[in-house]
């Protein structure tokens, strides 16, 4: 144990001397309160050092004590269904213990230390063990079934003694090695650190949404990396909301990472109340939350967004598929300004640190599809919101994340004043998983891939022809075009906007979205010849079959597609009634 003293403080940033021994990232007791801390810089016998609490009241002079090892996570079962805060103190158990304000060096322990879980081995006493072996199995909550492995630190390569079937706590050892290691039912993990896999492997299964607009236009792959910008007010937590309830993951770690109070407050009282649509049990069955507000220490709102694909990568290495929401990365991207500011570092654009794009980098590489040291196949999928001041996409944060993630779903600001949900517009918005994720849409629909080309096509074409309007009026422009503007209308109307609050559309399956999105745009297609062959637009722009096919998205529930055939029959029978009816008239 070393010991050093106090020689400076600012704000959270505090400067020791006599720790030169340490490590860099070493954890710190700091303070007369025994306040968490992290050596992030060692400088000729000084040490800058990192504290995750509020340290009003500390002096120069008290003492700090290194415990030798980096900033790491308690991992094993009791994680699921636990609200922590940026260091994984659990805020419930702090709360009861100490009040609604954290105490400056309260401590509880992450995960509960005298709960038995029931342990089912998968192995035999004697079995040749290698990091990351399944040993066992805990039923962790009725939707989690937890994988006890082989920390990946053990060089052992057999089981000495093992335990067997049982109940145990998180800290009983239930096995050695023949190099007399003990595996417990929960290991450490430096936060700062990526856990190993055996091999990344390519994306190109979608992470489904259930939102029309994600899945089809700007699809996300499962160990993809996403971004939602957009300014206050245009819905970036609803849509992390929304895609954490529906998506098809196995877990959701949910990152509050520098929000208002009262918007992890609704989380916070929200998800326990969600039922999963998979099992219609609890949402928080297989949710992980880490709530660290903007009036909670600014050190530890930048150590979160570690902490939460921490905890995901360490439920990927079990075979789960795990979505993390992390809101937002343009707070922790305060954070780091404000830290950086304290160290008296050169600042870059808008005041930020110069190294902003690396720890951007190192956060969103952390995604991934992989298959894991023991064998199973698991993925991080990652999806950030950025918060642009004014909406201002060029900002720093916004441009140095679009480097690092391949799906853009930019909120736009009319789109949300308009109450259109999501307000994810399709003119700035892009995926570059729809190649990869083609294949498994093609078993609905070859013409998945064409039909969303043409769609959105049609879309970015209305904008021109909106400006055309604007200055001439609709009634100059022929036919076709208005055609267009129709069609996209009902795009928007009927496809696009989706009503979190109603029972049948919050969530379409995939082959709901495809032949919906298919529908449309063969009522295009037969608009446009029957217009070729003389049938005035006004007249089709009255057939009933149009307002069906918008009705379509709240009226077919997903169990009965069979429905939308009527609907496509109605459409065939409608349009060849009216080109009847014209070329009668024609020949007369």
């Amino acid at each position: 144990m070393i010991a050093g003293r106090i020689t400076r403080i600012s704000g959270p940033i505090v400067y020791a001397e006599g720790l030169e021994n340490c490590g860099l990232y070493d954890v710190v007791d700091v303070g007369n309160k025994k306040l968490i801390g992290e050596i992030i810089r060692q400088d000729k016998g000084h040490a800058t050092i990192e504290v995750y609490e509020d340290d009003s009241g500390m002096q120069v002079g008290e003492e700090v004590v290194s415990s030798g090892r980096p900033l790491s996570l308690k991992l094993g079962p009791g994680l699921v269904g636990t609200i922590y805060d940026g260091i994984q103190r659990p805020l419930r158990e702090m709360y009861e213990s100490g009040g609604a304000f954290l105490l400056p060096g309260q401590r509880t322990e992450p995960i509960d230390s005298e709960k038995k879980w029931k342990f089912t081995p998968s192995v035999e006493n004697g079995a040749e063990i290698e990091p990351g072996k399944v040993l066992g199995t805990v039923q962790e909550t009725g939707s989690i079934l937890h994988k006890i492995m082989v920390p990946p630190s053990i060089k052992g390569k057999s089981l000495k003694t093992f335990a067997g079937a049982g109940e145990y706590t998180v800290d009983d050892v239930i096995a050695t090695t023949d190099l007399d290691e003990e595996i417990k039912m929960s290991q450490y993990w430096p936060l700062r650190k990526p856990r190993p896999f055996a091999k990344k492997m390519e994306v190109s299964q979608p992470l489904l949404t259930g939102q029309r607009v994600i899945d089809v236009f700007f699809p996300l792959s499962k160990g993809g990396t996403a971004a939602i910008p957009g300014g206050f007010g245009t819905g970036k937590t609803m849509t992390q909301h929304a895609v954490a309830k529906w998506c098809d993951a196995d877990l959701i770690v949910y990152i509050g990472c520098g929000e208002r109070g009262n918007e992890m407050t609704d989380v916070l009282t929200d998800f326990p109340k969600l039922i999963d649509p998979r099992n219609g049990r609890s949402l928080m069955e297989r949710t992980i939350l880490i709530a660290n507000t903007s009036n909670m220490p600014v050190a530890a709102r930048e150590v979160s967004l570690y902490a939460g694909i921490t905890l995901a990568e360490y439920y990927r290495d079990m075979g789960m598929h795990v979505a993390i929401m992390a809101d937002s990365t343009s707070r922790w991207a305060e954070a780091l300004r404000e830290l950086s500011g304290r160290m008296e570092e050169m600042p870059a654009e808008e005041g930020f640190p110069a190294y902003l794009p690396t720890r951007l980098a190192e956060f969103y590489e952390r995604a991934g599809r992989v298959i894991s040291l023991s064998g199973q196949e698991g993925s991080v999928s990652v999806i950030g919101a950025v918060s642009p001041p004014g909406g201002d996409f060029s900002e720093p944060v916004t441009q140095h994340t679009k480097r690092f993630i391949r799906c853009f779903w930019a909120l736009n600001r009319e789109l949300a004043n308009a109450r259109h949900y999501p307000a994810i517009g399709w003119i700035d918005s892009y995926s570059e998983y729809a190649d990869e994720v083609e294949g498994w849409w093609n078993k609905f629909d070859p013409r998945w891939s064409t039909i969303r080309i043409k769609a959105l096509d049609l879309l970015k074409r209305e904008q021109r022809l909106e400006q055309i309007v604007r200055l001439i009026g609709a009634d100059a422009l022929p036919e076709t075009d208005r055609l267009i503007l129709i069609v996209c209308e009902m795009i928007k109307n009927g496809f696009l906007q989706q009503n979190a609050f109603d029972d049948v559309d919050q969530y379409s399956v995939p082959e709901k979205q495809i032949r919906l999105l298919l529908l449309i745009m063969t009522f295009y297609d037969k608009a446009l010849a029957a217009i070729k062959e003389g049938v005035p637009l006004l007249k089709i722009n009255e057939l009933p079959v149009q307002s069906e096919i918008v009705r379509i998205k709240s009226v077919v529930p997903n169990n009965k597609l069979d429905d939308l055939t009527v609907i496509a029959n109605h459409l065939e029978d409608q349009m060849a009634e009216l080109e009847r009816m014209y070329r009668k008239d024609a020949v007369v």
